[in-house]
């Protein structure tokens, strides 16, 4: 495979995963952010853990879509992150989820 196939294969999965995306959002109550992955969920529970002079958080998702290219699966049922950075959680109503016209990928 040359290097112009390989970015048409990568443009496509991610133009994909970006469908399916789109087409499953609204069955969802938040969208998380970590500093490694994007998530869908319809649960959340973060929280801050001491370590000695530090903290770390521990972030337990269930009934989630992962936002990754590369996995066989997105949906997943429970995701646990135990992080150091910063963690992102929005619950969102259906409407935040429409995407604008010129945005609209149908054909």
């Amino acid at each position: 495979m040359n290097e112009d196939e390989l970015d048409d294969y990568e443009r496509e999965a991610e133009l994909s995963l970006f469908r399916e995306y789109r087409d499953i959002a609204s069955q969802f109550r938040y969208v998380v952010e970590t500093e490694r992955r994007f998530y869908l969920a319809n649960e959340v529970d973060l929280k801050r853990q001491d370590a000695g002079s530090d903290f770390y958080f521990e972030l337990a998702m269930t009934d989630v879509w992962v936002w990754d290219v590369y996995r066989a699966d997105r949906f997943v049922k429970s995701v646990r992150v135990l992080t150091f950075k910063d963690v992102n959680v929005e619950e969102l109503s259906a409407r935040e989820f429409a995407l604008p016209q010129e945005l609209a990928l149908d054909e």
